[in-house]
């Protein structure tokens, strides 16, 4: 009986040891697994840190123009016209200085006309010195056209500010909208690569499988390496204009930033009889030369005044041997021979040069409204035809035609013409509104100001 009762207990004691390794086996494991996960876990930030770089600054169309605004040498030229302007204006203002004579020296009588010269010696002997003060009065009137001359110049300064920002603005528009063509263009490329590389993965499968000769594979890597050369130029076309962006602000962007947006869109409400006379009311240039003309009639006014001569008014005072004195007295230059024929004449070619020059900057101005609203139309009207459908159509074709293919049905021929096609439509569209935006920012510089 004890031989029986023996067998269970060494069994027994077999499956504990058993259970013991397992559990001991089991927990090793556990250790090693949160071990590892301890040394992932700490690994990752590390990992994460080095791998990931900062996502690069993201910039609009209006935080470009500020920072161009800001930041542009334009701005700051026109910005030192002004305070040069207004240094003018501080002197026309200004009254002239007098002028101060003075003279003295040592004086002595050699022949008095007196017996006993010994005797008189010492009163025959003297200081003597003069002073004289001289204050020139200005002519009122010329007082005035001086006057008026750098108020009308200062008028001008801040109109050509005005047109200075009215240029860099659209400067910046037109540069920002060609920044993001190419960027709509280089997106286009990654996708048109990629969906080559998809189609080319199918050929290799069948080519590898023998539905297909290994001519097709050749067509296919072909197009795949036409695909990554449109991208590679895409991509330089995106840091070219990136840089011609980055220049207009100062240097304020950067080498890598990015930007976000979209392109303009034409207004129903914009009438291009209304567009000619906010050119004519409000535009900068025309506001310009509107004081230029107005400073060249006060330049006439202050030379003719400039013929009456200014009086200067003299006071002096004399002290010599035997005499004192206090005089007073008025100097006048007398224009005899020469009237300021001359400048008069130069004015008045300077007015009609203003004059002229503001006559043409009209006609320019509204034959640039005229050609720029009918540009804007008429690519308004072709972008109309492309969301009413053709979009849609070739997105369509080519949907069907990569269906086919997979299926069987068509050739890589017809797929990679449909991907053309597909790609094709997509760049004009975008090229459209391009133009459409472009030929919007000149129009705004044409009329003075935002549609």
């Amino acid at each position: 009986m004890s031989s029986r009762h023996d067998r269970p207990d060494g069994e027994t004691d077999i499956l504990l040891v058993l259970i013991g390794v397992l559990y001991m086996t089991i927990r090793a494991v556990l250790s090693l697994i949160g071990l590892g996960a301890a040394l992932y876990a700490a690994a990752i930030p590390a990992s994460l840190g080095f791998a990931l770089e900062p996502a690069p600054a993201a910039y609009s169309l209006d935080s470009i123009l500020d920072l161009a605004l800001a930041r542009n040498p334009a701005v700051s030229s026109a910005e030192g016209t002004i305070d040069q302007q207004r240094g003018h204006q501080t002197a026309a203002g200004a009254y002239p200085n007098p002028t101060v004579t003075g003279y003295m020296g040592y004086g002595e009588v050699r022949d008095t006309g007196r017996a006993n010269i010994r005797e008189s010696l010492d009163r025959e002997k003297l200081t003597e010195y003069n002073v004289t003060i001289g204050q020139p009065l200005e002519w009122p009137a010329m007082r005035k056209a001086r006057q008026g001359v750098a108020d009308a110049g200062l008028a001008t300064a801040n109109a050509g500010m005005s047109e200075t920002r009215l240029h860099l603005t659209t400067q910046v528009k037109v540069a920002f909208y060609d920044l993001l063509l190419a960027q709509r263009d280089a997106a286009l490329a990654q996708q048109n690569l990629d969906t080559v590389e998809s189609v080319t993965r199918i050929v290799k499968a069948r080519v590898k499988s023998g539905e297909a000769p290994q001519f097709e594979s050749i067509k296919a890597e072909v197009e795949v390496l036409k695909a990554k050369q449109q991208l590679a130029r895409a991509d330089n076309a995106v840091r070219i204009n990136r840089a011609v962006v980055d220049t207009m602000t100062g240097g304020a962007l950067g080498p890598t930033y990015v930007i976000q947006g979209d392109f303009m869109g034409l207004s129903k409400e914009v009438h291009l009889d209304g567009l000619i006379v906010r050119m004519g009311t409000q535009h900068p240039s025309i506001q310009r030369l509107l004081k230029s003309v107005e400073q060249s009639d006060w330049k006439i006014e202050f030379e003719r005044q400039s013929r009456v001569p200014s009086v200067t008014v003299n006071g002096s005072y004399w002290r010599e041997i035997g005499r004192e004195a206090v005089q007073g007295g008025l100097s006048i230059p007398m224009p005899l021979w020469y009237r300021r024929e001359g400048e008069i004449a130069a004015s008045l070619g300077a007015k009609r040069h203003h004059e002229a020059e503001l006559l043409r900057t009209r006609n320019e101005l509204a034959r640039a409204i005229f050609q720029h609203y009918q540009d804007a139309r008429t690519t308004a009207e072709l972008i109309d035809v492309f969301d009413k459908g053709l979009l849609k159509q070739a997105q369509e074709a080519l949907r069907l035609a990569q269906f086919s293919f997979q299926q069987g049905a068509s050739s890589l021929l017809d797929v990679f013409d449909a991907q053309r096609v597909q790609r094709q439509i997509q760049m004009d569209y975008a090229h459209a509104r391009y133009e459409l935006s472009v030929s919007l920012a000149h129009l705004e510089r044409a009329v003075g100001g935002t549609l």
